[in-house]
């Protein structure tokens, strides 16, 4: 057997990266309810929400009211996603936890998302990289756009590792790394992986595949294979990009911890209560669930 970690944590981004592309609106009751099945899944970490302004994601215009009727579970940490100076303090009075940073390997791309380049989007994550530091809060960074862009195609390994570099010289415990359009094969994944952990210890990166052409477990267990022990995923295989043209969804949770509980590796989550988990929010949005164990039927 391949040299694999012992342990995983999952890194659930349904209720935040899931949501925030469904044009229906979904009721806050819902999202609440859906984040709180989540967490008795036995998911640690489950990125909540986005104190982003609702002129650009409607989805999440009720972030606050969503973190003030979740009941929070010991042992559950609730990121939430910040995209400058005003979105951290409004983290901060909603009484999140942990927040999380945005930017990406490319300069389009990146203008396009949050109109600014990347040393700009940097810029603006140093008052909240202060904040945070002041209240206690840990930081965690993404880095979008690492395996390819939609609009500059190829993307450089090297200015990868430089991004994910500066964000862990800001603070960030964590960089998450994105394969935004879900371009990435295993060596690729892999040699891109080796190459960001020359700048970043491996313990301090995470993995965040789209599975647009089918290769998201693949690549994740070409990662795992590397040493990182830390992936992202999305109950039912929601999200996609905005802003990626053909982007599917984040690999679904659920057949992520099918593979780990495959390959013997421990991540603490109930499989079983995680498909009720996907079925509740795919109910609600009116469809099947996207994952592919939630498609099997059940007795």
């Amino acid at each position: 057997m391949a040299n694999l970690p012992q342990k995983v944590r999952v890194v659930e981004v349904g209720p935040r990266d899931g949501l925030q592309n469904e044009k229906q609106p979904v009721a806050t009751d819902v999202k609440i309810e859906f984040i709180e099945r989540l967490a008795a899944a036995g998911l640690s970490t489950i990125e909540t929400t986005s104190f982003v302004s609702p002129k650009w994601i409607p989805q999440l215009a009720d972030a606050e009211e969503v973190m003030r009727g979740l009941r929070r579970r010991r042992g559950v940490t609730y990121p939430v996603l910040v995209p400058n100076e005003k979105g951290m303090r409004r983290a901060l009075a909603a009484g999140a936890d942990e927040v999380a940073v945005f930017t990406a390997a490319s300069e389009t791309f990146n203008r396009k998302n949050i109109n600014a380049s990347v040393d700009e989007s940097l810029d603006r994550f140093q008052p909240i990289a202060e904040l945070a530091q002041e209240h206690g809060l840990r930081m965690r960074g993404y880095v979008s756009c690492v395996m390819g862009c939609p609009y500059e195609g190829a993307v450089e390994i090297s200015k990868v590792a430089d991004v994910a570099g500066k964000l862990a010289a800001m603070g960030c415990y964590e960089i998450s790394l994105g394969d935004t359009i879900g371009v990435g094969t295993p060596t690729a994944a892999r040699t891109m992986l080796e190459a960001v952990a020359l700048r970043v210890p491996m313990e301090q990166l995470a993995v965040h595949f789209h599975d647009t052409r089918g290769q998201a477990l693949a690549n994740i267990f070409a990662c795992l294979e590397a040493g990182v022990s830390v992936v992202d995923a999305s109950v039912s295989g929601l999200g996609g990009c905005p802003y990626a043209g053909g982007a599917t969804g984040n690999v679904a949770t659920e057949d992520l911890v099918y593979m780990l509980s495959g390959l013997d590796i421990e991540t603490g989550v109930s499989l079983q209560e995680l498909l009720d988990a996907g079925a509740y929010i795919s109910m609600a949005l009116g469809r099947q669930p996207a994952s592919k164990l939630g498609r099997i039927p059940r007795e």
